[in-house]
């Protein structure tokens, strides 16, 4: 049985994350960390990661930004892969990681849903296929608490898109005082409101016609699901980096 930590485990997704190792037969949530820590007879939360005690065979990070560096040195201390499922990273905490992954496995992606990395495929072949001949708009939509914009995800898709052009596109975020015609570049724009769990549509705009592929997140589990598969993937892997283009190799 893998021992799993869940910092952020009150938190929404932490929440979801707990029901579905509490499912599982191969990963038990053992303890979480949470800065709102409370006691819980079936699941010890601690309030830092000094507290902990419990054996752990890997971390599942759903928190924030600023618990990057507890998370960071729990793992090097214990020498466990950490699965990091939260997003808003600035360049800072990126070079945090990259120097952290030389030293133990860690789990990145933008979007943990299978459904999403495919669509980062699709995106890419289509790019590939039809070339400069059709201007390229991404649309992510999210509920009002979102604090991070455009959404990682629509970063992933915009790199995929831009992986067929050598990377050469810039990305225009919103059209405010932009005039003229278009440029060499991938529009980004970003719609918060409700309680929209996340969609994200890229739309190829050509002459007389307009392709548009497309992926609609019902509920959070899906992005759960996704990094439980990932923390029990990540057991035993040697220090490095990983995505879920890695994982899907292994599972598709």
């Amino acid at each position: 049985m893998i021992n799993a930590l869940i910092c952020g485990a009150l938190g929404k997704m932490g929440n979801v994350v707990y029901e579905l190792m509490e499912n599982d037969e191969d990963i038990l949530p053992v303890c979480g960390v949470d800065v709102n820590a409370k006691a819980d007879p079936f699941f010890p939360v601690y309030s830092s990661f000094n507290e902990v005690c419990e054996k752990i065979d890997v971390i599942v990070d759903f928190s924030s930004p600023a618990a990057l560096d507890d998370v960071l040195a729990f793992s090097l201390k214990h020498k466990v892969p950490v699965v990091l499922a939260s997003t808003g990273y600035d360049q800072t905490a990126i070079a945090k990681i990259e120097a952290h992954a030389k030293l133990c496995p860690v789990f990145k992606t933008a979007n943990f849903s299978l459904g999403v990395n495919l669509l980062c495929r699709l995106v890419k072949q289509a790019a590939d296929t039809l070339g400069e001949s059709f201007d390229i708009e991404i649309i992510e939509k999210h509920h009002n608490k979102k604090i991070d914009s455009p959404s990682g995800t629509a970063v992933m898709l915009a790199e995929s898109v831009n992986s067929a052009f050598d990377g050469e596109k810039e990305y225009l975020y919103g059209r405010r005082n932009e005039n003229g015609k278009r440029n060499k570049e991938i529009g980004v724009h970003a719609v918060r409101g409700g309680t929209i769990v996340g969609e994200h549509e890229v739309l190829f705009c050509g002459e007389d016609e307009i392709i548009t592929l497309a992926h609609s997140a019902r509920s959070k589990r899906v992005f759960a699901a996704g990094a439980v598969k990932a923390a029990k993937w990540m057991v035993g892997k040697a220090a490095g980096k990983y995505d879920m283009n890695d994982l899907l190799k292994d599972i598709l």
